[in-house]
């Protein structure tokens, strides 16, 4: 399945951006979606995830209470609300899915077989 990703830019700190995902051509159904995000020099690390079935949300200590993700039944696609946000969350942000992810394994990069392309997120200080 291909993802397509969409949002992201440039904001201040403390700013609000919002990113999409959507499996091209195909229903959400079924689906675990997760994002990821890589900054410079660093690996690529989990931010949050949602079980399409259900809700079923997981989130990075480094975003709770910041970032939210949620499932849009009318684009069939899911959304990352990210406020409150900082210098630190700068990274390229990849969108992730795959039918057979557990619960337990939400927030782990190996459960997706998926992907989406990157999308720059930058906050400035």
């Amino acid at each position: 399945v291909q993802l397509q990703a969409s949002g992201g830019g440039l904001a201040q700190a403390g700013g609000c951006l919002v990113l999409s995902c959507a499996p091209s051509g195909r229903t959400s159904n079924g689906y675990t979606f997760g994002w990821f995000r890589q900054a410079p020099g660093k690996e690529r690390e989990f931010v949050a995830a949602i079980r399409w079935s259900d809700g079923t949300t997981r989130y990075a200590d480094s975003v709770k209470g910041r970032f939210t993700i949620s499932r849009d039944y009318a684009k069939s696609a899911v959304s990352l609300q990210m406020n409150s946000l900082r210098p630190e969350d700068t990274a390229v942000y990849y969108c992730a899915a795959d039918r057979k992810v557990i619960l337990s394994s939400m927030t782990m990069l190996s459960s997706y077989d998926h992907w989406g392309q990157g999308t720059l997120v930058t906050v400035s200080s």
